[in-house]
């Protein structure tokens, strides 16, 4: 019997975020990077965008039991090693996020979390809802390895602004 070859394991990565009609962000961006680097990506939707390089035309988000769902799939078969985070948009779905990654990290303890916290389109368009913001920082933001926020991101997380090197230290 001749021997099979070993078939090559990929390393999985799970993001959850929005979908970009567009391509160029959200979800689709982030399956093209893992794509990129030899990873296998795996997805939860957290909200839907209707949009393309130039404007963003409505937003509306995923419920927070079919997020959950898509999530507990994903780590119930393919147990992805790291899990990024980008636009969440509502405190109900970071909260969701937040209590799945704690659970699935206390039981297997070697997932990354890496957290884009997406808050406005480059069109200047709220992609987080205000209220959002504390529950970001309080439940999700404390479970992350990495937190990669933009500099407009950062002055609202930090709730200063940061102008110099000095400030971005603070921050």
């Amino acid at each position: 019997i001749p021997r099979m070859a070993k078939r090559k394991q990929l390393p999985v990565a799970l993001t959850i975020a929005g979908s970009d009609s567009g391509g160029g962000a959200g979800i689709q961006a982030d399956l093209k990077t893992f794509a990129a680097l030899g990873v296998h990506g795996a997805s939860a939707i957290a909200c839907l965008t209707a949009q393309n390089p130039r404007r963003v035309l409505g937003v509306e988000p995923c419920s927070p039991k079919m997020l959950r769902l898509q999530i507990e799939a994903v780590f119930e078969e393919l147990n992805p090693a790291a899990v990024k985070t980008g636009m969440l948009f509502t405190a109900e779905n970071i909260s969701v996020v937040a209590k799945l990654f704690q659970n699935w990290k206390s039981k297997i303890g070697n997932q990354k979390l890496v957290v884009d916290p997406v808050m406005v389109s480059t069109s200047g368009v709220r992609l987080l809802k205000p209220s959002a913001v504390r529950i970001l920082k309080a439940k999700l933001l404390p479970l992350a390895t990495l937190v990669t926020p933009n500099l407009d991101e950062a002055e609202i997380l930090a709730e200063q602004q940061i102008s110099t090197p000095e400030d971005l230290r603070s921050a």
